[in-house]
């Protein structure tokens, strides 16, 4: 829940004085309960990319309003929540204020880690990695290490498949618990060795003649891949002597 004020911005002095404004630090404030990670670093960067844009003051202070806080609360739960890249999420928004009927996109796994339905609207096939390093609130040294690791990989041109947001985050969570980068090794290699087998057993379609019997092997590779990612969640529960909800 955000805290803003109640009231409307006067318009007899400048917005320094109206009374229905807030400070960066008074914003932080306000969506820290909900967002502990927030900075006001990432409130600039927020505003740098067209996702909010407060008044300012004479002296050049920043000036946000009650819907512009609710805005960056938005903004902070559709990363959090769906992994959305900036661009997305800022499109997005301004369609929905526009009044719009717009469903909301979806990018890779979302945050409870199930696959999205093809029917909750269109899927973000990439992102550039400038949009990866502020989905995921890392610096681009941390997203080069890493790489070298293996844990993430650009396409060809340089951009990112959009599972590549999901990893990301889930790195960074994991990092809390202090499990670095470089411990993730051995899960990157199973998750290679896992893709193998199911690579193995759909070759032959893909191989196939018949073109209907090659497109079966996307649908085939999925249903694998499902079924792979259940299993491997099953044994680590198992072996941790937990169950997840």
């Amino acid at each position: 829940m955000l805290h803003t004020p109640s009231g409307g911005a006067g318009h007899h002095g400048t917005a320094a004085t109206d009374s229905g404004l807030m400070s960066i630090g008074a914003v932080l404030n306000a969506l820290r309960d909900e967002f502990p990670d927030i900075t006001i670093s990432k409130i600039r960067f927020l505003e740098s990319e067209g996702l909010v844009e407060p008044r300012r003051t004479p002296a050049g202070y920043r000036k946000f309003s009650a819907h512009d806080v609710e805005r960056l609360g938005r903004v902070l739960r559709m990363q959090r929540d769906h992994y959305l890249p900036l661009k997305v999420i800022r499109d997005h928004l301004d369609a929905v204020e526009r009044g719009e009927a717009v469903s909301l996109p979806t990018v890779g796994r979302q945050r409870d880690g199930e696959a999205p339905e093809p029917a909750e609207g269109p899927t973000v096939a990439r992102i550039g990695r400038d949009e990866l390093l502020a989905a995921a609130g890392i610096e681009d040294r941390e997203l080069a290490e890493w790489e070298s690791y293996g844990l993430l990989a650009p396409l060809p041109d340089g951009a990112y498949d959009a599972e590549a947001v999901t990893v990301a985050s889930l790195v960074v969570q994991l990092g809390r618990f202090g499990i670095e980068p470089r411990h993730l090794r051995v899960m990157k290699a199973a998750a290679d060795r896992e893709a193998g087998l199911v690579d193995q057993v759909v070759a032959p379609l893909k191989r196939h003649r018949n073109p209907q019997t090659r497109a079966h092997a996307e649908a085939r590779t999925k249903e694998l891949a499902g079924l792979a990612v259940r299993l491997h969640a099953a044994l680590v529960q198992s072996a941790l002597g937990v169950r997840l909800p």
